[in-house]
């Protein structure tokens, strides 16, 4: 969203990251003036999608565009209103999917029934607005929300090298040669 929305161009995101940019512009957005449809509603799953919410944003942006006689890669002047409703969207689509798979783990035992956790990282981890959500929904349902600290929150690279060493000090799913492995470097 926030590459369609040409955020590197806006003169208080340059140098922010997309996702801290929808963030930083949300702050001061109405995010009741767009509403987008939430993902996945006919589905009673704990599955997140963003793809559908992708294409009602990118609708509501050229939509935007052609009202306000603008080019794709300029700046709308409600860029700070689609910000929230995005940010919203997303956050509500979080909660709602989280919250079921919480109902789920405790109708199935999977969890402990005091003291049970939420973890929550990588990008989305670092977003305020979500990130006081979840911990509205952990609070609500006598879960510990639990957070890396935002500077932490930025690379899922970081988070899958660490899964990598957690399951190599296990043992687990470690190959010792790696005779007879294809790949193709995309």
């Amino acid at each position: 969203v926030a590459r369609r929305l040409s955020l590197r161009k806006h003169p208080e995101c340059h140098s922010m990251a997309g996702g801290k940019a929808i963030e930083h512009l949300a702050q001061t957005g109405n995010q009741e003036l767009l509403t987008f449809r939430l993902p996945m509603q006919h589905y009673r799953n704990c599955d997140f999608s963003f793809s559908g919410l992708q294409n009602l944003v990118n609708n509501a942006i050229v939509q935007k565009e052609k009202e306000e006689g603008i080019q794709e890669g300029e700046i709308l002047s409600c860029v700070k209103d689609v910000a929230a409703a995005v940010q919203h969207a997303v956050a509500v689509h979080i909660i709602q999917r989280t919250y079921r798979a919480m109902l789920f783990c405790i109708k199935n035992s999977i969890l402990p029934s005091k003291n049970a956790s939420l973890v929550v990282s990588g990008g989305v981890a670092s977003n305020q607005y979500i990130r006081k959500a979840l911990q509205n929904l952990a609070d609500a349902n006598g879960f510990a929300l639990l957070c890396p600290p935002p500077r932490l929150c930025t690379d899922n690279g970081v988070m899958i090298a660490w899964n990598g060493i957690e399951r190599l000090r296990a043992g687990l799913g470690v190959l010792h040669s790696t005779a007879g492995i294809r790949y193709e470097p995309r």
